[in-house]
């Protein structure tokens, strides 16, 4: 088991979340066409329920998206990935007004908006400022948590014949790059998402996920996001709904390996993971 790195704290809206105890973060798609079907949420009763599962199996954060990011998703306008997220921050807002938001935009004027409008605590960006060369100073300006993840392309193009010259190596060279850059414009709270799945094949994926522990030479979070993912029915057969005992062991895997954050879709079998993980490391003595 991973022995646990010093204690990480981002600044959430005014309060300390300590990540030296892994955060479950869980999936909420205000889209039609999401890769995993349970996670479409498009109706008002339907995004309210969807959020009181999130926070009564024990997610501490919802991650809110209108984007999807599946290979060859279809490419939607600014304006319609905000009017969806208009109506589901609405509804948060109103259910859950002390619930911690994190938006999943690559857009900078979404993030800008869905913060200072609507409350949104952390922006989680899958093409780290790749896709709008404003996003850096756009959450340095806004001083929210951000977190950045590496994708290789496009959500259009990732998935075509992906290649690395070293793979680990040239992860850890775009995020030194980048946290570099992020640093030199003030960002404090900076997460990492090796980004399991976008621009990588089945074998990348669990290389990344052999080397997970490898990423704590940033002394950053790293956040985990395998859930329901190709990786897991593409090595075992069958489809995302049939993967979540898949989902289960990578995540486990990982906290072993030190994440920070698992997102996920099924939020009780992650929380029950990051019990029994740290109940391991107590009786490990790695917690001392």
């Amino acid at each position: 088991m991973m022995k646990p790195i010093s204690p990480t704290y981002i600044n959430v809206k005014g309060r300390l979340l300590d990540l030296a105890t892994p955060q479950v973060m869980g999936i909420l798609n205000v889209t039609p066409d999401s890769f995993y079907s349970g996670s479409r949420m498009q109706t008002e009763e339907d995004i309210a329920a969807r959020a009181r599962q999130i926070l009564d199996e024990g997610a501490s954060i919802i991650d809110i998206g209108a984007y999807s990011s599946r290979a060859n998703a279809e490419h939607i306008s600014a304006e319609e990935e905000m009017g969806r997220l208009r109506t589901g921050l609405e509804i948060l807002n109103r259910n859950h007004p002390e619930a911690i938001i994190s938006v999943d935009t690559f857009r900078a004027d979404v993030a800008e908006e869905c913060v200072k409008d609507y409350g949104v605590a952390i922006i989680n960006d899958i093409a780290a400022g790749e896709m709008d060369h404003r996003m850096f100073q756009t959450v340095a300006d806004l001083g929210v948590p951000y977190i950045m993840m590496h994708m290789q392309g496009t959500p259009q193009s990732m998935q075509k014949e992906p290649s690395y010259d070293n793979l680990i190596k040239d992860i850890f060279l775009y995020f030194a790059r980048k946290v570099q850059q992020l640093r030199d414009l003030g960002v404090k709270d900076i997460i990492l998402d090796p980004g399991f799945g976008f621009g990588k094949t089945l074998e990348h994926n669990y290389e990344l996920m052999a080397h997970l522990e490898e990423f704590h030479i940033f002394e950053l979070p790293v956040l985990v996001g395998v859930s329901r993912k190709s990786m897991i029915y593409r090595l075992l057969g069958g489809t995302p709904q049939d993967s979540l005992n898949g989902t289960t062991v990578l995540d486990t895997v990982a906290l072993m390996k030190g994440a920070h954050i698992l997102r996920v879709h099924d939020v009780r079998e992650a929380v029950e993971a990051v019990r029994i993980t740290e109940k391991l490391k107590i009786e490990s003595g790695y917690d001392k």
